[in-house]
């Protein structure tokens, strides 16, 4: 696993070596930020169940003001942070350990915001749905936020419309898939 682009591009990026936890491929990974590139430079990035940080770094590397990593396993905070460390990018990170859904609490009490949440849980748990709960009660994000779920292809995610959701985009791939929203 890589730096796809930016400024820290190339540079290779360590994973777990722990069966509960699937990185995103470096071909998902690439499509997903052709689809947001624009959206980055300056924002504020939240990257949820962040497993390696892949996905945070990949986004601090493309212009992205601070990233936010949140996951509850100690192996992965330890490699996140060995991440950040070996890119550089330490000084435009906050890595927490804990859950997704409480952390958010926290972080709404610390005024944060941001223009992009990314949050790949463990499939067919339902445990994005505490996450959305949240968000759609926090000033985390706002009506130009994207938040974005990877889930398994025969999650459809349905009830996060009626959390104050609007569905704008999915992108599908071999074993799953990306759903994008925005605050009604």
């Amino acid at each position: 696993m890589r730096v796809i682009a930016g400024e820290k591009r190339h540079l290779v990026l360590k994973t777990l070596n722990d069966l509960s936890i699937r990185p995103t491929t470096d071909k998902i990974k690439e499509t997903l930020f052709n689809m947001i590139h624009f959206e980055i430079p300056g924002k504020n990035f939240l990257d949820l169940f962040a497993g390696s940080g892949a996905i945070g770094i990949e986004a601090l590397s493309r212009g992205a003001s601070k990233a936010t990593f949140v996951d509850n396993n100690d192996k992965a905070i330890r490699v996140i942070n060995e991440n950040l460390e070996h890119t550089g990018l330490m000084d435009r990170a906050k890595v927490i350990k804990g859950d997704a859904a409480l952390s958010l609490e926290n972080l709404s009490r610390e005024n944060e915001s941001y223009g992009i949440v990314f949050m790949d849980p463990p499939y067919d748990k339902g445990l994005y749905r505490p996450v959305f709960e949240k968000l759609s009660k926090s000033n985390l994000i706002d009506e130009e936020s994207i938040v974005i779920l990877e889930v398994g292809l025969k999650d459809d995610a349905d009830g996060i419309e009626e959390l104050g959701f609007v569905k704008t985009k999915i992108k599908k791939y071999k074993s799953n898939k990306h759903i994008f929203y925005k605050k009604a």
